[in-house]
């Protein structure tokens, strides 16, 4: 399963231009209509997210980080502005885009090949069964789980569940891949062992991915960049900084690496900078 083989959008201006611009946010805007009033959860976001880039976004709870990713997944449309995948605007979900919740949301009666082989079905339901079973037997083996592939979630851990619905989002071979805090619910042992799984797993892919933390480490690991936002309301991107650490990554050699740590520092220097404005 070469997930790196995309077909190009028919609209496609130029090959440059799309691999500049392969999720684009043209000044979004989102306001929700609460008991309370309007309010406004993203003013004016802007960003280029380049094909095959790995984007974390981070900041402080209540930034819009979720907002964003949502907005992206096409499960929220926005009160003003444009946001497009691949060269064409996003007005829905689809399967171009696929999301990883921090909750698994696995079907608990069926067993880990059954979970990843319903997504299978719906994005290549005209081929034969065969074929369908072997893009679920192929996203599997990406992640590591062919041997679990009987078991039901409750005869998994919570590190092997998450996995699966890895597995199951990458078996729809998207373009996009979204994470939201797909690790926030693991212990740190298990947490650190998906991230390095994840390294690899993206390596192999080639899918572009945003994905949203709370984890200053994990983004730093992970990131091609670090959209960073500033405190809601009317949250918006404060700065963005590019993790220039070569690939592939090794966690106990970067714990030692003074590039490594100088951009932890500025992502905790923004984030404690932004949250003493907003205090003060």
């Amino acid at each position: 399963m070469d997930m790196s083989k995309m077909e190009a959008p028919a609209n496609q201006v130029s090959e440059g231009k799309m691999i500049d611009r392969y999720v684009y946010l043209e000044n979004v805007n989102m306001r929700f209509v609460t008991k309370k009033g309007v309010f406004e959860a993203l003013k004016d976001v802007n960003l280029n997210i380049q094909q095959g880039e790995f984007v974390s976004i981070i900041g402080h709870s209540g930034c819009g980080k979720s907002t964003v990713l949502n907005l992206i997944a096409g499960l929220l449309e926005p009160t003003s502005g444009h946001l497009f995948c691949a060269g064409r605007e996003i007005a829905k979900p689809g399967p171009e885009r696929a999301v990883v919740f921090q909750n698994h949301s696995l079907l608990p009666w069926l067993t880990c090949f059954e979970n990843v082989y319903l997504a299978v079905e719906r994005v290549f339901g005209s081929e034969t069964k065969v074929n369908l079973e072997l893009r679920t037997y192929a996203a599997l083996e990406l992640v590591g789980l062919t041997h679990a592939s009987d078991k039901r979630p409750n005869e998994i851990s919570g590190g092997m569940k998450q996995r699966v619905g890895i597995a199951r989002a990458l078996a729809m071979e998207p373009k996009v891949l979204l994470l939201d805090e797909p690790f926030g619910a693991l212990d740190a042992l298990t947490r650190a062992t998906l991230q390095d799984e994840l390294m690899k797993i993206m390596a192999k892919s080639g899918a572009t991915a945003v994905m949203v933390t709370h984890d200053v480490d994990e983004a730093v690991l992970l990131s091609d960049r670090i959209v960073m936002m500033t405190n809601g309301p009317s949250a918006t991107i404060g700065d963005i900084l590019e993790v220039n650490l070569a690939k592939p990554r090794n966690r106990l050699e970067l714990a030692e690496n003074k590039q490594y740590n100088h951009l932890r520092a500025e992502v905790l220097k923004f984030l404690y900078e932004r949250h003493a404005k907003k205090a003060a």
